[in-house]
């Protein structure tokens, strides 16, 4: 039988969208208040979704322990209190939540003990992106 788990971490984060293909005032044009040159920071919510086959001894789709320490070694110690814009994931791309859905699906891909279905993020109380592995996040509203 197949379930689903859900599990949620939380990460605060700072970051500037900018792009070195545009000019000063074509980055403020498309990237409004987000182009600060302090930056901004927010407080991300995650949240991983995984299938599998319930464990006939445990009852469970995976250790939650492991997932936890996975969590805390792959995406906290790497993204909490970060500036994202420094971090080598961001060398090349823009900082949006839209290329951290995916890098944070990338992430958790190498998470073996079930399949990762969703990685969700909440951005703010109004925004919210999904990447579901296709490398196209789908982004949405709450």
């Amino acid at each position: 039988m197949k379930a689903y788990l859900s599990r949620r971490y939380h990460f605060s984060a700072s970051h500037r969208l900018h792009s070195e293909a545009y000019d000063e005032e074509r980055n403020r044009e498309v990237f409004g208040k987000c182009n600060n040159p302090y930056g901004h920071g927010h407080n991300y919510t995650v949240q991983v979704t995984f299938s599998g086959r319930v464990d006939p001894v445990t009852g469970m789709v995976c250790d939650l322990g492991a997932l936890d320490a996975f969590a805390k070694e792959r995406l906290i110690e790497q993204f909490d209190h970060a500036n994202l814009n420094l971090l080598d994931c961001f060398k090349n791309r823009v900082s949006t939540t839209e290329n951290l859905s995916q890098e944070i699906y990338r992430i958790f891909g190498e998470f073996g003990a079930a399949h990762l279905e969703r990685v969700h993020i909440e951005e703010t109380s109004n925004n919210s992106f999904d990447d579901v592995g296709g490398g196209m996040p789908v982004a949405g509203t709450l």
